[in-house]
């Protein structure tokens, strides 16, 4: 598996390269060397709505304006997040080539949460998985996760909560219309929690356990550029649910 540690410039680039990563494995049909790893942390706060969560239900937008906080919705599924210093985004592109156990979500979701849990492992902790496809310590969450199908390859991506900013979490999502049984009702602040790790060897536990074997020097940047422009910089698309 190919490994890209890469930051762009702007919140939307981010989002698009994740995009464009997926795309680019499609075009190839899903070949097992387009397999890859890309993890990275964004310098600026930002809200991220799941693919049809709603806008107007989760994000307390007058906040985020007051703050300059941009709202953004990504191409997978799953519920809002907040992005930002202190929590590590990840993603992973997996081709149904190698492994074609995959279509069905719920082993998709497991196969990917048992690698995730393995590498907080590696690095001393113990997590569960709990709802469909969350990772809690001591019984709060710390990353959330969501995925996009393609006829070929799928994408998977996430959060780890390592040193994040949990008021301003809390002040910029509304309490969620939907939540998994396992939350019970808690307020944000009392849900999730920062995991008590160096970023710099969860890193190197992610590379180990998603077997890492190459760099991807070639990565698509021009592309993730333009689909940032096209697609998530318009109001259209982050507006669109």
């Amino acid at each position: 598996m190919r490994y890209l540690e890469r930051t762009m410039s702007t919140p939307a680039e981010n989002l698009a390269l994740d995009e464009v990563l997926l795309e680019q494995a499609e075009r190839q049909q899903g070949a097992v060397e387009t397999q890859c790893l890309r993890v990275w942390e964004s310098l600026q706060s930002f809200v991220v709505l799941g693919r049809s969560s709603p806008y107007r239900d989760e994000v307390d937008r007058a906040y985020c304006e007051e703050h300059d906080i941009p709202v953004l919705r990504r191409v997978s599924g799953g519920a809002t997040v907040v992005a930002g210093p202190g929590c590590l985004m990840y993603a992973v592109v997996l081709s149904y080539a190698a492994h074609p156990e995959l279509r069905m979500l719920d082993a998709a979701h497991r196969f990917v949460m048992q690698r995730q849990k393995a590498a907080i492992q590696r690095v001393g902790l113990e997590s569960e998985m709990a709802g469909t496809c969350d990772l809690v310590w001591q019984g709060k969450k710390f990353s959330g996760n969501s995925l996009r199908c393609l006829r070929h390859c799928f994408l998977y991506h996430g959060t780890f909560l390592y040193r994040s900013d949990l008021e301003q979490l809390a002040r910029c999502l509304r309490t969620p219309t939907r939540q998994p049984e396992y939350r019970q009702g808690r307020s944000h602040l009392d849900f999730v929690t920062n995991l008590p790790v160096e970023v710099k060897s969860l890193v190197e536990s992610l590379k180990i356990v998603w077997q890492v074997d190459s760099e991807y020097d070639d990565f698509p940047a021009a592309a993730s550029r333009q689909l940032a422009r096209d697609k998530y910089e318009r109001l259209e698309w982050t507006q669109s649910r």
